[in-house]
């Protein structure tokens, strides 16, 4: 049994697919980029700005599942430019407290909207 998810405080589907997908005990999100909800513009200032926009989009996701940052098991983080590993990085990680979740970290060619970083996460309950 699946339950979609879906809030107003993310940015709404840009395609065929849910912001997120609970399954069980078990949150899959569809990956995020840096647009705000309310606006809907791309925040794209800088990547560390961009990288906090994106985290503020997962945790609206997270947060309508019942989730934090703390139930995070597993993320994937797609970057338009390795070389912006560091700054992403940091940000990414001040959203942690400890136990880190798995993750892979990967340079691909595009990005929906041509943005910087996409991140998608799964989580349990």
């Amino acid at each position: 049994m699946k339950k979609i998810i879906s809030t107003k405080n993310a940015p709404g589907a840009i395609g065929p697919y849910s912001q997120a997908v609970k399954t069980g005990n078990m949150l899959f999100t569809s990956g995020q980029v840096a647009i705000h909800p309310e606006s809907g513009e791309l925040v794209m200032d800088d990547v560390q700005t961009e990288t906090h926009q994106v985290m503020a989009n997962l945790k609206a996701v997270l947060s309508e599942a019942g989730m934090t940052f703390d139930n995070v098991v597993k993320t994937s983080i797609f970057l338009q430019d390795m070389n912006d590993f560091n700054a992403v990085n940091e940000v990414y990680a001040s959203y942690f407290s400890s136990d880190f979740p798995a993750r892979e970290t990967v340079q691909v060619a595009c990005l929906p909207k041509s943005v910087n970083v996409e991140i998608s996460m799964i989580a349990f309950d």
